[in-house]
């Protein structure tokens, strides 16, 4: 069979993805990948002394699998290391450029390559969430029957990305932002290494420590900054100049980086986690880390109808009657966006979260709503009593129907005891208001007004309300008699329109 050329092992070097450490043209980042696993920065829980997939290529066993993990934090990488440990032929796809015909001829190389007695294939896949349904599909059969090893790596959650039926058949495996002390080793070894600076550049500490705080746990954004700093360096020290190591200031690492590097992905988990964070935040009671959230979301670019959205939502599932005005300022901070817009409207935003996050809590009415669904759809719509249906004609009356319903305007308070509920759940109580803010008060209302139906039926009859001085006036039958007129009014202004135009 042809071949298209071969690397280390007689490898189809069409599908092994290169080793960037020999080209010295390469970014910094792709030459200082490590080359084995020992050289791995971050990660312990996968691939320290007793991480997971360490055990796993010490037996020489390595099954398909997902990485699920934000940029720079070595899922390309890891995937070529697992690969080498298992002496296994690593070929690579990229999802965003690469399609079904990409993955079938990857496919029948590796059942080529089989047949001909050699090592099973790792196929990598970046950002696997990009394929379609489709595409994903046609790697079951040889991920099922062990044709490859799939190896899919992706930022997104992979529970939501990533069809069941390819997930049923590999292990996802998380990896967490690296730590400030994994960045610091990164780039110490960057400046050392003979593959990256090898001594020509040295950071002060203070310089050091800034890179390493905007680099947010990305390990690639740091070192694309400090190679941006070298070279802005290099250029700026001119010709003739002292012969000793760069050493970029804290204000070329800052222009080489321009702006902090906020890990935070409108379309990903970083959109997901923050907004969870900062309704947890308001949820729990603390303004500052609401406003924290608040501030990430909006410098990263968060659409700030979204936040408003999720503010008008915490002010009634997690305020609720305790505090009724966190929902007007709510849809208040909304409106003045939509009038105003960024950057003032941030101060509308602010206003709401600070006020949210420091009200008083309750979900009790949405506990209740809730509740009340359950049983809706347990049961079905029940029957609505009697009492409580309408009767526009008289003649239902002569079947029950709105016969006997006492308004409740006619009885002291207000109120009357009659059955609102379906006879199926009469009993039922969904409401129990807590003891926070105006709930308090409201659940002592209803406490009140229960002690009084309860007085009321122990006397034998509800005490009705006086009406001395009021007007004696039936609002629905004077009601019909204005709409009654009003009709009449515009049909004779038709008429006489309809005649003048005749004559």
């Amino acid at each position: 069979m042809p071949r298209t050329g071969s690397t280390r092992d007689d490898r189809p070097e069409a599908l092994t993805l290169p080793p960037a450490a020999l080209d010295g043209h390469a970014p910094l980042a792709a030459r200082l990948r490590p080359r084995t696993l020992e050289e791995f920065v971050g990660q312990a829980h996968l691939v320290g002394d007793n991480g997971a997939l360490r055990r796993l290529v010490e037996r020489g066993h390595l099954g398909s699998m997902v990485l699920w993990g934000p940029p720079g934090s070595g899922k390309t990488t890891l995937a070529r290391l697992l690969a080498d440990a298992v002496g296994a032929r690593f070929a690579t796809l990229s999802a965003v450029m690469s399609g079904v015909a990409d993955v079938r001829a990857v496919i029948a190389g590796a059942r080529d390559w089989l047949d001909r007695g050699g090592a099973p294939t790792v196929l990598f896949i970046d950002e696997i969430h990009r394929f379609n349904k489709a595409q994903q599909d046609a790697l079951l059969p040889q991920v099922e029957d062990g044709t490859i090893t799939l190896i899919g790596a992706t930022t997104e959650n992979p529970y939501f990305e990533v069809n069941s039926a390819l997930l049923s058949r590999t292990r996802v495996y998380r990896l967490e932002p690296l730590t400030d002390d994994d960045v610091r080793t990164v780039v110490e070894r960057a400046m050392a290494d003979e593959r990256g600076f090898a001594g020509r550049v040295v950071l002060s500490p203070e310089a050091l420590d800034h890179l390493v705080g905007i680099s947010g746990g990305d390990a690639r954004a740091a070192l694309n900054i400090l190679e941006a700093a070298a070279v802005m360096s290099e250029v700026g020290a001119g010709e003739g100049a002292d012969a000793g190591p760069l050493s970029p200031s804290l204000e070329t690492i800052e222009a080489a980086a321009q702006q902090r590097v906020l890990a935070y992905d409108r379309a990903g988990d970083g959109h997901y986690d923050t907004v969870s964070a900062f309704i947890k935040s308001i949820r729990g009671n603390d303004p500052d880390a609401a406003l924290y959230w608040l501030a990430t979301m909006v410098a990263a670019g968060e659409d700030p109808r979204f936040i408003a959205r999720r503010l008008i939502i915490v002010a009634s599932e997690d305020v609720g009657n305790a505090d009724p005005r966190g929902l007007e300022i709510a849809v208040a901070a909304a409106q003045a966006l939509d009038w105003v817009g960024l950057p003032e409207a941030q101060y509308a935003l602010a206003q709401a979260t600070a006020y949210l996050a420091s009200a008083p809590k309750s979900n009790r009415a949405g506990l209740a709503y809730w509740a009340a669904m359950a049983d809706v759809q347990e049961r079905g719509s029940l029957p609505v009593p009697l009492h409580l249906r309408n009767a526009p004609v008289r003649g239902m009356r002569a079947h029950g129907i709105g016969v006997g319903y006492r308004y409740p305007h006619d009885y002291e308070g207000a109120d009357v005891a009659q059955q609102y509920l379906p006879d199926a759940v009469a009993e039922r109580r969904y409401y129990a208001p807590s003891g926070e803010g105006l709930e308090a008060r409201i659940g002592e209302r209803l406490d009140r007004l229960r002690e009084a139906r309860a007085a009321a039926a122990a006397s034998g009859e509800p005490q009705r309300s006086s009406r001395a001085g009021l007007p004696k006036v039936d609002p629905m039958r004077t009601a019909g008699g204005v709409m009654k007129a009003r009709q009449g009014r515009k049909q004779r202004l038709a008429a006489e329109q309809e005649r003048d135009a005749g004559g």
